[in-house]
């Protein structure tokens, strides 16, 4: 299921504000891979357990937030900062 158009226009990250978009197929499995690889926290530091069917990115590109069953899971503790994703 993905997110209409109509919502994303009006989502955004609930710490920095940035307008979100959804994730490229690439970059998801991008992510996948490095979440299969048990590599990957939220940002309260638990682990990343199972794969995304979609995800939200913000527009600088810092954060991801998962959307699961077709709603995205905006809360702070559950962004996962791109930044220890290699090659994201």
């Amino acid at each position: 299921m993905t997110i209409p158009d109509s919502l994303l226009d009006i989502l955004c990250c609930p710490v920095s504000h940035e307008p979100l978009r959804p994730l490229e197929r690439k970059r998801l499995n991008l992510l996948n891979k490095a979440i299969e690889a048990g590599g990957v926290q939220f940002v309260d530091g638990s682990a990343v357990e199972g794969a995304l069917g979609e995800a939200l990115i913000s527009r600088d590109g810092k954060v991801l937030y998962a959307v699961d069953q077709g709603v995205p899971v905006l809360l702070p503790e559950r962004g996962i900062g791109t930044t220890q994703l290699e090659d994201f």
